[in-house]
């Protein structure tokens, strides 16, 4: 079984990149999202309500050595015992700020079938063996790395899903025009638009099995020219 081709660290705004001389053992990958409990009067709990995803993270231990022996392009390369934080300092200085765009450096991670946007948020350093001078030539690197969403194309992605927002919906048991609202807008004050789009005059007398039209908005009703959302 052929090796797995080594992890590597590429600065996308320097372009450099760091091999890692050893590949992680293992690494983990976590992501989650954030809901918001409304209240909405008339039911008996609270309906959660999407705010936002959260950026996922990538945990690993990376070790760097410069006490063995390593191969590097087909050739033996002796690092000859020499201070193993010239290695550690290339890793944890991807966290400095970048003089030409003002924040620490997006990076790729990448490793086998795995790519991974993001910027280096933290590196805890253990340094585990040393030369007889007290030279630390072995260390174990514990990183996260936070993913990285470009917000330019986030919004534009946003604002494409917004322009195509108009959908039906079948109105479940014990749903109500608010209830309705905070789970398609976010907000149960917004009931309005779809009382409108309707044409619901009595808020209470929508039934379970009615098919309502909620529309996107801002959305303006055509008789009275009027503008919910």
């Amino acid at each position: 079984m052929a090796a797995l081709e080594k992890a590597t660290i590429t600065n996308t705004v320097s372009g450099e990149r760091i091999p890692v001389l050893f590949n992680p053992e293992e690494y983990s990958l976590k992501r989650d999202i954030g809901y918001s409990p409304t209240a909405v009067f008339g039911q008996s709990a609270p309906i959660l309500q999407f705010v936002s995803g959260n950026q996922q993270t990538l945990d690993m231990e990376l070790l760097l050595d410069t006490y063995e022996e390593h191969r590097e392009g087909g050739r033996t390369v002796a690092q000859g015992g020499s201070d193993v934080r010239r290695l550690t300092a290339r890793i944890s200085d991807l966290m400095n700020i970048d003089p030409t765009t003002h924040a620490p450096p997006v990076l790729l991670f990448a490793w086998a079938s795995l790519t991974f946007t993001c910027v280096l948020s933290r590196v805890n350093q253990q340094f585990i063996m040393f030369l007889s001078d007290g030279t630390p030539v072995r260390a174990r690197l514990t990183v996260t790395f936070d993913e990285y969403r470009n917000p330019d194309l986030e919004a534009e992605e946003i604002k494409r899903e917004t322009a195509d927002f108009t959908k039906q919906h079948v109105v479940g048991q014990g749903e109500t025009l608010s209830s309705i609202s905070a789970a398609t807008y976010g907000d149960p004050a917004l009931w309005r638009a779809i009382a409108s789009r309707n044409a619901i005059d009595v808020p209470a007398a929508i039934q379970a099995g009615a098919t309502l039209v909620v529309p996107a908005l801002p959305y303006i009703d055509p008789d009275s020219g009027k503008e919910f959302g």
